[in-house]
């Protein structure tokens, strides 16, 4: 029993800093797991918000308008895709769709 205790004296550092090590790879794992999922997660919701943009833009091409309530819903789409690093195609129809008409112009016969 003895030797047991002299060799846990003398061995104690090494283990602690195995036993750290150990622990600190575990943290670092679970770590680089979550940021990896926070970026497909983040890549995945960019890419709803630029379909979705899209989609307004031709449903409201083709009825030559866009409302004042779809021109709001627009910019909050917008704002978040931007914020998620969204700056492309969909930028230049989140522009176009804000220039429409907020009313359909009465065509003459």
């Amino acid at each position: 029993m003895e030797a047991i205790i002299d060799y846990i004296q003398a061995n104690w550092i090494p283990w602690l800093f195995a036993v750290l090590g150990v622990i600190l790879g575990d943290i670092i794992r679970r770590l680089k797991n979550q940021k990896k999922e926070s970026t497909a997660i983040a890549v995945g919701v960019q890419s709803l918000l630029r379909e979705n943009l899209v989609h307004n833009f031709n449903k409201y091409s083709d009825r030559e308008h866009c409302p004042i309530y779809a021109k709001e819903s627009i910019k909050r789409i917008y704002s978040a895709y931007h914020d998620l690093g969204g700056n492309d195609v969909a930028t230049e129809l989140y522009h176009k769709l804000l220039a429409m008409p907020e009313e359909l112009k009465e065509r003459e016969e």
